[in-house]
């Protein structure tokens, strides 16, 4: 994903253009754009109407604050702005997008721009990627250019912005300073940017020195070239961007309505790394698998509760992915009720309804019953979780919105295919020592089933067999056997929409990245990348997939 990155430039943009100098608007009448950061750490603005929900609410939560002296709203459903979102939850406090049928989480901000800047008109440029798709800069790129635009400059230097690109308006092309590498871009029009109060300094779409610039922006200096580590996990510090090309992951900004799925049980094996080895992936319903796993990972501690497997919890497999059956297994009753404790999910009061009553009704829950996790002990109305389960995948799992904690077995919507595995001796650049894990994926187009968006419709299969690359070392073996239980649950691809072509009904990579080049990290998906394999660990990590279930 190569657009909006590469390696830092000192150089400035065009004398004159206004903003050029590092600096703030003093413009009262201001815009608020919501941005999500992708898994390359570029940040993505939602769309107009998205933003518009968003701040409406985090704008009620706040004045509801200041006239109650209660606490926020906690968390914003995007399903609420926009079906197709209704995985994602914003979570106020962490700045984080959870999305509650995977696990993933990424960081979101908000920015403030002035009125008549590009964010108030509703402009957006966007850079044409591989696949031919078209992908938004960061809104202070947009702002950015809209400016030298407006002010008929020919040719603009994003460097000023930790860019080294040039974007040339005649020829409608921007070009990489270093490879001259050339990509189209071009200026579109959409709906305006929610209006709002500007208590803050706005951003002009240059990059400066102010502590609201340096700790949000993500734009200054780039120090390094490579995808920075635990970019999924709120509590990451790090802002640099790095260089990437197109790949097809599900996002936000497109995204997908959640849809039910099998389960796959728990069967235990421990195959060895052979030279050559193939792994078929079962039909839905079959059993999957648990590796075994060394120590010595660095990756969140992400809680899982796993039941160990039995012949009594197979067989009632089927009844306990009703989705009452689920809430109930996992959540107990609370006679008494918290009083001034909000839930995370509708964010009404636990001592109120459900916020969910007038959409999801259950034959046994009321919507005034409170329930406690009966791990991380977190409370919620068992009405909303029934409600954010039933728009998930129904794979009887659960996953707390507030702790992120995993309660069963999460499995995927994959379609069925072929994963094949062997090692040669030649190492990757960043791994000498070693030689070289090769994973090739096979999946062929066919028909959705009833797990699928739009069963009975065809999925497409671009792209494939996929060639992966992980150092034969002590960790990527442990990468390898962890992706192996990845596999056998459904987990590394799906069905959905592309987020670069747009495409839908189509296999797309599923949260757990993979490197697919060799020698050259340019691209984003190559080698060296000192932090990769800690990356990938902390993503399977979100999936459910650690050590701890390993041992099962």
């Amino acid at each position: 994903m190569a657009a909006a990155q590469g390696a830092g430039s000192s150089s400035a943009g065009p004398s004159g253009l206004p903003g050029s100098a590092p600096g703030h608007s003093s413009n009262s009448t201001a815009v608020a754009v919501w941005e999500w950061q992708d898994e390359f750490g570029r940040w993505r603005p939602y769309q107009g109407n998205v933003c518009s929900y968003i701040e409406q609410v985090f704008q009620a939560s706040q004045q509801k604050g200041r006239r109650s002296g209660s606490g926020h709203v906690s968390s914003i459903p995007l399903g609420r702005a926009d079906p197709v979102l209704a995985p994602y939850v914003i979570d106020i406090p962490s700045q984080t997008q959870f999305r509650q049928d995977t696990g993933t989480m990424r960081a979101v901000r908000r920015q403030l721009f002035p009125g008549d800047s590009a964010a108030g008109q509703g402009i957006v440029w966007e850079w044409q990627n591989d696949e031919g798709g078209w992908s938004p800069y960061e809104m202070n790129v947009c702002v950015f250019l809209e400016q030298a635009h407006a002010t008929n400059h020919q040719r603009v230097d994003l460097g000023s912005l930790g860019y080294n690109y040039e974007v040339d308006f005649a020829a409608q092309v921007q070009t990489n300073k270093t490879t001259r590498f050339r990509r189209s871009v071009q200026r579109r029009l959409g709906a305006p940017y929610p209006v709002t109060a500007s208590p803050a300094p706005l951003h002009t779409g240059v990059a400066c020195s102010c502590q609201q610039c340096w700790l949000n922006s993500g734009t200054g200096p780039i120090t390094t070239r490579y995808r920075h580590s635990m970019i999924n996990f709120p509590n990451s510090s790090a802002t640099h961007q790095v260089s990437g090309r197109t790949a097809s992951v599900s996002s936000s900004s497109v995204g997908f309505v959640p849809y039910n799925k099998p389960t796959l049980s728990g069967a235990r094996s421990t195959p060895r790394l052979n030279a050559q080895s193939t792994w078929a992936l079962p039909q839905a319903g079959g059993p999957s698998t648990g590796l075994p796993a060394s120590n010595g990972v660095s990756a969140p501690n992400l809680p899982v509760k796993m039941p160990k497997p039995s012949k009594v919890n197979q067989a009632l497999a089927v009844t306990l992915t009703e989705p009452e059956a689920v809430v109930k297994r996992y959540l107990e009753e609370l006679k008494g009720t918290p009083a001034d404790e909000d839930c995370i999910i509708c964010m009404e009061k636990l001592s109120s309804p459900s916020g969910y009553s007038d959409t999801c009704e259950g034959s046994a829950i009321k919507p005034e019953t409170v329930g406690r996790l009966t791990n991380c002990q977190h409370s919620f109305h068992m009405l909303c979780m029934l409600a954010m389960y039933s728009s998930g995948n129904k794979d009887g799992s659960l996953q707390c919105p507030s702790c992120k904690t995993i309660y069963g077995e999460k499995t995927g919507t994959q379609p069925k295919g072929k994963m094949e595995v062997s090692t040669f001796p030649q190492s990757l650049p960043g791994h000498r020592d070693c030689g070289t894990i090769q994973i090739v994926y096979h999946i062929s187009r066919g028909i959705q089933g009833p797990e699928h968006p739009n069963p009975g419709m065809p999925y497409t299969a671009r792209g494939f067999p996929r060639y992966c690359y992980l150092p034969d070392n002590e960790k990527g073996r442990k990468v390898l056997e962890l992706l192996r239980v990845a596999w056998k649950r459904r987990l590394i691809f799906t069905v959905g929409t592309s987020s670069t072509t747009g495409e839908s009904n189509t296999v797309v990579w599923n949260e757990i990245h993979h490197k697919t080049e060799m020698d050259t990290n340019l691209s984003g998906h190559g080698y060296p990348d000192p932090n990769y394999l800690d990356n990938v660990l902390a993503e399977l990590a979100a999936q459910g997939v650690t050590e701890d279930c390993l041992r099962q």
